[in-house]
């Protein structure tokens, strides 16, 4: 192998550093972006309300527990006595709402929820002293609501059957203290009760509910049609399509430890929930981030496709012409990452993939020396750019996708290799079958 052969190889992986530097730059810039676009979500968060998280109605009841001691002291304990319904559902319909903050668009919704939550009895709200000795007083029993984010609480009633109850801000609970609650007065243990609750409630990309009871149902339905369901359970039912989603969860006190949770006061992160995001199926930021991943195998290839014409053909390619054509695939990335602030990404992608399959067409035209040649070099950088949009939108599969490729690239450079003589490179070319 001669010596000019190897200082040019040399160069190219100088070249290809440096590239690999501006790839890094963009791929820090689309970072930027996506957590600034993270700070205005937070900031829209914080003037409207955040993701909710729905628990109740929840019966409690604060005591007081005073006994003498055997020395004549005088203690005593302050508890709390909670009633989960035996029955709980809810139903309603979430209405997205998209909001911006500068170029960044971030998820809301305001929903409509009806509760209905029965009790078939309430003796664990029936007090017992647990020194001997012990007087126990309790204050009336009271129902509570709770949500994540009290700001988003726009209107709410609560009926004991037809009757209005008196709705007051706060829960009364230590680990759920944002919500509402109403007094229950004279409420006799030894029956059963019905609560209903109607909410106007506003949020941001995610709503959940507590499964709080011996059996709970959630059904909701929206004009959203990219659903993410998360929590601990999925919908028993659901159905998404262009029109939207609808989706029923149903949860027994079988499968989930949710209102014994709450009871031990345990905080809405450690319990079981029900759950549904609202998402945005393509994210530019990320779509971006994933495409620059790719970057350096693009120039890779393309490197590779150039040095394969220089040898095959005896057309001499100079090294800044190898640096040009790694910066257009390189500007490449930006221009996708900036133009998706603004259009959807796939006519974003569209676009870029266009102006830089046609510089590079041009240029390689005269590089090359013929616009056959340009022509089939950027046929060949178009189909790369199809190739990193199928990967891009095939997560499930871009590994499988991504191997076959590398696979066929390698196959036909070892193809069209094969009668090469490596030591006699530079003198020669190779000869026909």
């Amino acid at each position: 192998m001669n010596k000019a052969l190897l200082i040019k190889l040399a160069i190219l992986a100088v070249i290809t550093a440096l590239l690999c530097i501006v790839l890094a730059q963009i791929g820090g810039l689309a970072h930027e972006r996506q957590a600034r676009q993270q700070e205005a979500a937070t900031g829209i968060e914080q003037s409207l309300a955040g993701a909710q998280t729905l628990l109740g109605p929840l019966l409690l009841r604060h005591c007081k527990e005073v006994w003498t001691t055997p020395r004549g002291d005088i203690e005593s304990r302050n508890f709390m006595l909670t009633a989960a319904p035996a029955e709980l559902q809810v139903s309603g319909g979430i209405s997205p709402e998209t909001r911006t903050r500068g170029l960044f668009k971030i998820n809301t919704y305001s929903s409509k929820l009806s509760v209905a939550a029965r009790w078939t009895e309430l003796s664990t709200l029936a007090p017992r002293a647990e020194r001997p000795g012990g007087r126990v007083e309790c204050g009336d029993v009271i129902a509570m609501s709770s949500v994540s984010d009290a700001r988003g609480l726009r209107s709410a009633e609560l009926k004991r059957g037809d009757q209005p109850l008196s709705v007051k801000p706060g829960t009364a609970h230590a680990a759920f203290r944002n919500g509402l609650h109403a007094p229950l007065p004279g409420l006799k243990l030894d029956e059963g009760l019905a609560l209903n609750l109607t909410l106007d409630l506003v949020g941001s990309q995610r709503l959940a509910l507590i499964p709080a009871a011996g059996s709970t149902s959630l059904a909701l339905q929206s004009s959203w049609q990219h659903p993410s369901f998360g929590g601990r359970f999925l919908p028993a039912e659901r159905q998404v399509g262009v029109s939207g989603f609808t989706a029923r969860w149903q949860v027994s006190e079988l499968a989930s430890n949710a209102a014994a949770d709450v009871a031990a006061g345990k905080s809405a992160h450690e319990v079981d929930t029900l759950a549904v995001e609202l998402i945005d199926p393509v994210n530019p930021y990320v779509m971006s981030d994933r495409a620059i991943k790719y970057g350096l195998i693009f120039i890779a290839l393309t490197f590779v496709t150039v040095g394969l014409t220089e040898l095959l053909t005896g057309r001499r390619v100079h090294p800044v012409q190898y640096l040009l054509v790694g910066l257009a695939l390189s500007l490449f990335f930006l221009l996708l990452l900036s133009l998706s602030e603004h259009l959807p990404f796939l006519v974003a992608y569209l676009i870029a993939a266009g102006a830089a399959a046609a510089v590079l067409t041009q240029y390689a035209a005269a590089m090359l020396g013929g616009w056959l040649r340009g022509l089939a070099f950027g046929g060949g950088i178009a189909l790369l750019y199809g190739a990193l949009y199928v990967l891009l939108s095939r997560e499930q599969t871009a590994l499988v996708i991504g191997a076959v490729l590398l696979f066929a690239v390698l196959a036909a450079v070892m193809t069209l290799t094969r009668k090469l003589d490596w030591y006699g490179m530079g003198s020669a070319v190779p000869k026909g079958e």
